[in-house]
């Protein structure tokens, strides 16, 4: 799988590419991971990539000019899925996830200032996603959020893909809770049920604490 990333601050993922699962993956060759900078696609002399809104308003909207020139140039001969990072953009949820990471090409565009123009999301935006009901600085948190959480979907990334199936989300549940040892931590016990050796009790005491997460966190999820 391939993430091309379109921001103002590439070096905002310098670090997150080479640490962790992220770092494995791409060692790997399951993901390859680019990120482009806007401002070497504009054709200001000044290398500015915003103006000012039509209408009035405060602060600055990305223009369209370079963004349109960059997805042009990263798609070359290439189909390619492109996401639009914004607030206003569909929830990111772990069904979404599993359904774009089917795709073989992803052109991560990450908004900034007042966001973008809209003939941007009207044209060349296949799908807009938000990771949440909240405004954060740029696209570029959100980016690095979805990359995570697709690159995990890719087989041969995780270490035991079976992992993902007991994990929050999977069947509308949080994931139950988790323990280890020591058994006995500062007068804290692990739920004896774990420690029976019993495989049907254990599977039974984790789905019913399953549902009491999800009834107590996120009873939305329960409907």
């Amino acid at each position: 799988m391939r993430f091309d990333i379109i921001t103002i601050f590439p070096e905002l993922f310098t670090p997150f590419l080479q640490t962790s699962i992220i770092k494995r993956a791409q060692e790997k060759k399951r993901v390859v991971i680019h990120a482009h900078d806007l401002r070497k696609y504009t054709q200001d002399k000044h290398r500015k990539v915003d103006d000012r809104p039509f209408g009035g308003g405060p602060g600055m909207v990305m223009t369209p000019q370079p963004i349109f020139d960059a997805v042009k140039k990263i798609k070359g001969q290439r189909k390619a899925k492109v996401i639009l990072m914004c607030p206003s953009g569909k929830p990111l949820t772990q069904s979404l996830a599993k359904n774009l990471s089917k795709s073989k090409n992803l052109i991560i565009i990450c908004g900034h200032y007042e966001g973008v123009d809209e003939r941007v999301r009207e044209y060349l935006v296949d799908e807009s996603i938000s990771i949440g009901d909240y405004v954060l600085t740029g696209g570029e948190l959100p980016a690095m959020v979805l990359i995570d959480c697709l690159t995990r979907l890719v087989p041969g990334v995780l270490g035991r893909q079976e992992s993902l199936v007991d994990e929050s989300f999977e069947g509308n549940l949080l994931e139950y809770p988790h323990y280890t040892r020591p058994e006995n931590f500062r007068g804290k016990k692990v739920p004896n049920v774990l420690l029976s050796g019993h495989h049907e009790a254990v599977k039974t005491w984790r789905h019913a604490q399953a549902l009491l997460k999800t009834k107590k966190n996120r009873p939305d999820l329960l409907k």
